[in-house]
């Protein structure tokens, strides 16, 4: 069951110290650092009907699947700095399975690559594997510490006081924009010409949403060197993470409510002073933090003013991350008996990720890159929880484009030409996961497909993207793109703030709280306070 009360079942207080939109990982976790540092009772408004954003399960007769949260990186031990931050935010309530010596294996064309636990074997394993390209190897090592490094600078810049930002800013941010400026193929490029390492150093594009001439190195760079030390993934499910973070929040006064729409973001006197809901109740805060994404914020829960079309005009020049296709599969057989690994399968058609998705934005019918996720093979507790059954997740990316004609259309209701495309991608992607585990033919008991207008749904992303705003280039030189808006007492949080992923949503609801508190949140954490 989701953690949260439903709103129309709900007795909420008028006023609270601060209001969140939205209960992802990044809402949560403001709420949960307002509650702890500050002591604030912090309401929280979600408006789908299960709490936790990506972070959630959902179910069907004996089964269970997460819709975002496939493994996350960083929680090899207990002083890692993601283990330090999720203890805090949790107090504990949350353990965490490794997901073995292999974390991710890819199958490209005819080879089959893999990523294995640890920094140093991780580069052994491609030095043994690219024996003449030891040098750029160890320098793309090297470029992705780099960038990782400068990054603290950059987002603590995002947190000042705008007069400091006028004067340091600049300094601040040239070190990491000398790489997070630049594409990753880009970066890539001037340290080899072999398309065929560039190729596998790229091959998780997936987890940031474009491929290497799209992204930004800083987005790939994040999310290599998060994986280095292992992944592990939530002992009882994603549902988990929000089950471990409300308490934090309720303890602290605070509530957090699904089935509740707010409809337009209250201001006066330019500063925030709550929110009107879609029933048209209203609810006062002295902050309001906004979860639901910078897009939706400044275009669906704003009026504007000068200030805010500017800011709204820069964002809508970005790119959004691509939707995607995801084929939810139960099997009536367990993990063991269905030979589903714990380690993540990629697929791609060929080495070179930009001309695979270009063929397939231009081609349905084009070979797709795929992403396999088997959620029962990494929870222990699958097996007690649902006896005799197992999961397994098939993804791909999609352009958005392809969905337009039925966006006036309801979800469940949008027509048999919608029905029949859902069929075809239910087809192929069933047989792509016959094809890379055979073990899984002839015991499919469940099979459904969401797609990018199932995202618009129920996370309210205008292009039904993942990711948020692309991880391009572009997003990162913007200025107006952080924590604050110019509007007082109106913050963001989240991925748009930091990156994707639960850490990177994580790290957006830090900087948050770093500038609402103006103060250091980051130290704070790292001293467990």
């Amino acid at each position: 069951m989701s953690p949260g009360t439903p709103y129309k079942h709900a007795t909420i207080s008028e006023s609270f110290d601060t209001i969140v939109i939205g209960s992802g990982i990044g809402g949560l976790g403001i709420a949960a650092l307002l509650a702890k540092l500050a002591h604030q009772r912090v309401l929280v408004l979600e408006r789908h009907y299960a709490v936790g954003g990506f972070t959630h399960t959902f179910t069907r007769p004996g089964f269970e699947w997460d819709v975002g949260v496939h493994y996350v990186g960083g929680l090899h031990d207990k002083t890692s700095a993601a283990s330090r931050w999720l203890d805090f935010l949790t107090e504990g309530r949350l353990a965490w399975a490794p997901m073995g010596d292999v974390y991710d294996r890819f199958l490209i064309g005819e080879k089959t690559y893999l990523f294995p636990t640890g920094r140093a074997r991780w580069r052994d394993t491609l030095a043994q594997r690219f024996p003449h390209d030891v040098v750029a190897i160890d320098a793309y090592l090297a470029d992705t510490a780099a960038s990782n490094k400068w990054m603290g600078l950059y987002f603590a810049e995002k947190v000042l006081p705008p007069p400091l930002r006028r004067l340091a800013g600049p300094l601040m941010r040239a070190p990491f924009l000398r790489r997070g400026g630049r594409t990753t193929l880009d970066v890539l490029r001037r340290l080899t010409r072999n398309d065929e390492l560039i190729g596998v150093l790229t091959s998780q594009w997936g987890d940031y949403g474009l491929p290497p001439a799209q992204s930004s190195f800083a987005a790939h760079a994040a999310i290599a060197e998060h994986y280095f030390a292992g992944a592990a993934y939530p002992v009882g499910g994603a549902g988990q993470i929000a089950a471990a973070v409300v308490p934090t929040i309720e303890r602290g006064g605070g509530q957090v409510v699904s089935a509740a729409e707010v409809r337009q973001i209250l201001t006066a006197d330019g500063r925030a002073r709550g929110v009107r809901m879609a029933d048209g109740r209203q609810f006062l805060a002295g902050s309001v933090i906004s979860d639901a994404g910078a897009l939706t914020t400044y275009g669906q829960l704003l009026e504007q003013g000068p200030a805010t079309a500017t800011v709204l005009a820069e964002l809508r020049a970005l790119p959004p991350s691509p939707g995607h296709l995801s084929l939810y599969v139960g099997l009536d057989v367990p993990s063991a008996a269905a030979g589903l690994p714990k380690a993540n399968l990629w697929v791609h058609p060929t080495h070179d990720h930009d001309g695979n998705w270009r063929r397939f934005a231009a081609d349905p019918e084009a070979p797709l890159s795929l992403y396999l996720s088997f959620p029962s093979a990494k929870d222990p507790t699958f097996d007690a929880r649902f006896p005799g059954r197992s999961t397994v997740e098939v993804l791909t990316f999609v352009p958005y484009d392809w969905f337009v004609p039925w966006e006036q259309t309801r979800w469940a209701k949008r027509g048999p030409d919608y029905d029949a495309f859902k069929a075809r991608f239910t087809e192929r992607l069933t047989e792509a996961l016959y094809t890379h585990v055979p073990g899984a033919r002839g015991h499919v008991a469940r099979a459904e497909l969401s797609t990018p207008l199932s995202t618009r749904h129920f996370v309210n992303h205008q292009h039904g993207e993942a990711y948020g705003l692309g991880h391009t280039p572009a997003r990162f030189r913007l200025r107006s793109l952080g924590p604050r808006t110019p509007i007082k007492r109106l913050f963001l949080t989240g991925a748009d703030v930091g990156l994707c992923g639960v850490m990177g949503a994580l790290s957006g609801a830090v900087l948050c709280a770093s500038a609402v508190l103006g103060r250091n949140v980051f130290g704070d954490l790292a001293r467990g306070r």
